[in-house]
């Protein structure tokens, strides 16, 4: 069967689908003094709060002038009133210290201190007369972000439009997180932010465990759907590979031959990826009712994962989302795929 689109975000496909976030880590100063930050607690020692970079708010340098994805050049002049049309991009502008300045969210911008502001954008589809309403006056999007027609509307009553293009694997997220300070006038606090993610994120690859290539787990990420019949396996363009990889992890999807995205999960498709774990997104698996529901999908009970019952739940917000909480992902990843194989050995 021909590889099935979904939206993708958030992070990355994170926004498509409908969403969580996990937060809180330890402290940077704005300035990318390079001290090493303090390690991130673990999930079930977090909520779902963003922190931002320490110290005061960064004063914004303006105007920016910027590349936009879309091919066009952006001149920001005013930062008072920022529309991220993603939940990822809240994400990333809430951290850099400048989210009393943001005026509305993604449905996928779960975290507590975006909580109450207005949704303007749900599955990458933007309600460009609800970001008009809110006069703006810059909005950061996605390419994913649409419909066009929507997006032309906001650039076309004359707001400054940031587009950027989504993350795919970790090594986006300094280039992501700079390109939306550097628009936002301050490239010092993108700098900074980059910094301590980074460093957070090889904390957590340290303490992976060094496996040989052929004891490395085989992990295969679905999409699920269960109110809508929707069972996807991801394949090499699932945005899920970095992250695999960086856990010590092979994407099954990927190893079995699946170029694209994804594809509907078939009993033989499963049998070709041969899974040792399944990562799935937490509302996903919630869909399905958990890994009872899980393991009824045609074909998932026959693989190894299936009869370990051996299933990663990464909240959805964060897992794809390629940004200042990756760490956090990362760590909860490595987590459960490897629970219980000390005691094991």
């Amino acid at each position: 069967m021909d590889s099935v689109r979904i939206p993708v975000r958030a992070g990355a496909l994170a926004a498509g689908l409908a969403l969580a976030l996990t937060a809180c880590g330890g402290s940077a100063e704005g300035g990318g003094s390079g001290q090493k930050p303090q390690a991130a607690p673990a999930a079930e020692e977090r909520t779902d709060r963003i922190e931002p970079l320490a110290g005061p708010a960064p004063e914004p340098k303006l105007p920016a002038k910027v590349a936009s994805a879309d091919g066009h050049t952006v001149t920001v002049e005013d930062t008072s009133r920022v529309v991220p049309l993603t939940g990822s991009l809240n994400e990333i502008v809430f951290t850099l210290g400048l989210g009393e300045q943001v005026v509305a969210r993604d449905i996928t911008a779960t975290f507590e201190q975006a909580a109450d502001l207005p949704v303007v954008t749900r599955a990458h589809d933007v309600s460009a007369e609800s970001v008009l309403s809110l006069k703006p006056t810059v909005v950061l999007a996605d390419t994913t972000t649409g419909p066009a027609e929507a997006i032309s509307q906001i650039r076309d009553a004359g707001i400054p439009l940031v587009v950027l293009d989504p993350p795919k694997e970790l090594d986006d997220i300094g280039p992501r997180i700079e390109a939306v300070a550097g628009a936002l006038g301050v490239p010092e606090a993108g700098k900074a932010l980059v910094e301590r993610t980074e460093q957070r994120i090889e904390k957590v690859r340290a303490d992976v465990p060094d496996l040989p290539a052929a004891d490395r787990p085989r992990v295969a990420f679905l999409y699920l759907r269960g109110s809508a019949s929707v069972y996807l396996l991801g394949g090499r363009e699932s945005g899920a590979g970095s992250l695999l990889e960086a856990a010590g992890a092979l994407d099954a999807g990927k190893e079995s031959g699946l170029r694209k995205d994804f594809t509907a999960i078939t009993s033989e498709a499963l049998a070709k990826a041969a899974p040792d774990a399944i990562l799935v997104m937490a509302k996903g698996l919630k869909s399905v009712d958990g890994v009872d529901g899980l393991v009824k999908i045609p074909g998932v009970a026959e693989t190894p994962a299936g009869m370990d019952r051996r299933v990663v739940s990464i909240d959805d917000g964060v897992l794809l989302n390629y940004g200042p909480r990756t760490d956090q992902v990362l760590a909860d990843l490595v987590d459960q795929l490897y629970a219980g194989q000390d005691d094991a050995e």
